[in-house]
């Protein structure tokens, strides 16, 4: 007697059920990833031409400051009333952020486009978390968020290149205003998804409270970069508006994320760290090999795209190794992999402002090595925060985890300012300083991973 057994075709991202969320996900991804890589490749340019390079840090610090607004806003919004309204209030907000930023006529202007595409950033950011945890099953989880990662190589491939071919020809302006139309097409794509997703049946409780304190947050992070980037910073200021960053933080994340609590608290702040450490040294990667060894912006912007690839191939490993990799390990590895990589980027940054003879390509190569790091570790923490949510704290989870990743960052920006400004002031170059910063938090990321395991 013979038997005979029929497979279930194995489903996918890409299957019919979740193509179209997929393709509009991964292209809003991906704008908002060309974005990224345009604004660091023409800020140089941009604080030229606007006179404003007082403003740089601020510039990279504004929008992961605003976007904490809008990360804890989607994720009550979310909790509440589902995904689609603060879907299209980020694409709304996003695109008026860029129209700014793209007629500003001053520096400030311009920072205050970078504050409303931040703000818009934030609740796209949490959204997309919110229709993945809504949209797919678990096992197909870590592969959508390894076509985040993914959608990041194309902008990385060619994003630089041509944000420096428009800066140069149509004018810088352009790299923001073009970008408008891109998302308007993406978001067609991701929105009737978004639209069939039911309101919660119990929706979280209206924490509006929580909203004041990412405000407050935020505010204090910009606040103290303002002061860092003038000559009005003292002690006592930098210390209120440092506490103030931190008794508005910790209603936005689960207890214990700010003392290393094992588990989840563990991933959050693994994830606040790795961003924090990791986009202060891009902020100034392509700025100091401009300033330190005379590249183009073309040129140092060959940096962002090795990264891009790098980082997005990494995330595919990750996601392919699946169990056999614990995401705990995954932390531990990827954080420390950063570490080296930072810290390279340090030592050789320094080694050049003290005139030894050090090729362009040690700086890009240290940047890149970090992107291993960060590619590895960076989406296992939305996977295992996922893995601990409800239907009743999605929202807030997701929140929380974008909330560690963008004011981490931006206070890491905020404290780089100031101590780039402190630098010049006293006379010194203030590259290493910054790059030394970025070490000394990527050590207390490896730390803060080795405490993920409970969430593994």
């Amino acid at each position: 007697m013979t038997t005979s057994t029929t497979r279930e075709p194995r489903e996918r991202i890409l299957s019919p059920a979740y193509a179209a969320t997929t393709i509009g996900l991964f292209s809003l991804i991906a704008f908002a990833a060309f974005e990224s890589m345009a604004v660091t490749t023409v800020m140089p340019t941009v604080a030229r031409s606007l006179d404003g390079f007082d403003y740089y840090a601020l510039s990279f610090a504004a929008p992961f400051a605003s976007g904490v607004v809008g990360m804890v806003a989607a994720g009550m919004w979310a909790d509440r009333r589902g995904p689609l309204q603060p879907l299209v209030a980020s694409l709304v907000t996003f695109s008026a952020g860029l129209l700014v930023c793209g007629t500003a006529s001053a520096m400030e202007v311009f920072v205050l486009g970078r504050i409303v595409q931040g703000l818009g950033g934030g609740l796209l950011t949490v959204v997309a978390y919110v229709l993945v945890g809504l949209v797919y099953p678990a096992r197909l989880q870590a592969a959508i968020f390894a076509a985040f990662a993914a959608a990041w190589v194309l902008p990385a491939l060619f994003g630089p290149g041509v944000a420096a071919l428009v800066a140069a020809t149509l004018g810088w302006r352009w790299v923001f205003l073009g970008i408008v139309v891109l998302v308007a097409v993406a978001a067609a794509l991701v929105t009737p998804t978004a639209r069939r997703q039911p309101v919660p049946v119990q929706p979280g409780a209206a924490t509006w409270t929580r909203l004041g304190w990412a405000v407050l947050a935020a505010a204090a992070v910009l606040v103290l970069e303002l002061l860092g980037s003038g000559t009005g910073l003292t002690l006592v200021a930098a210390a209120v508006a440092f506490a103030l960053v931190v008794v508005g933080l910790r209603p936005l994340l689960p207890a214990g994320t700010l003392t290393g609590g094992r588990g989840l608290p563990s991933v959050i702040a693994t994830r606040g760290l790795l961003a924090a450490s990791f986009f202060c040294a891009e902020a100034y990667i392509v700025y100091v090999l401009q300033e330190r060894w005379d590249l183009s912006p073309g040129q140092a912007g060959i940096a962002l795209t090795l990264v891009g690839v790098v980082w997005a191939s990494s995330s595919q490993a990750s996601s392919r190794l699946g169990e056999r990799v614990s995401h705990g390990t995954a932390f531990r590895l990827g954080t420390t992999v950063v570490l080296v990589g930072v810290a390279a980027i340090a030592l050789v940054v320094w080694l050049r402002s003290n005139d030894t003879a050090v090729p362009a390509a040690a700086p890009i190569a240290a940047y890149v090595f970090a992107s291993i790091g960060m590619g590895f570790a960076y989406p296992r923490t939305g996977v295992s925060m996922l893995a601990s949510a409800t239907d009743e704290d999605r929202g807030f989870n997701s929140s929380a985890l974008t909330v560690a990743d963008s004011l981490g960052a931006a206070l890491a920006l905020s404290v780089s300012g100031i101590a780039y400004a402190a630098a010049e002031r006293a006379g010194a170059d203030p590259f290493p300083v910054v790059y030394l910063l970025a070490v000394a938090i990527a050590v207390v990321g490896v730390l803060a991973a080795s405490r993920t395991s409970a969430a593994a």
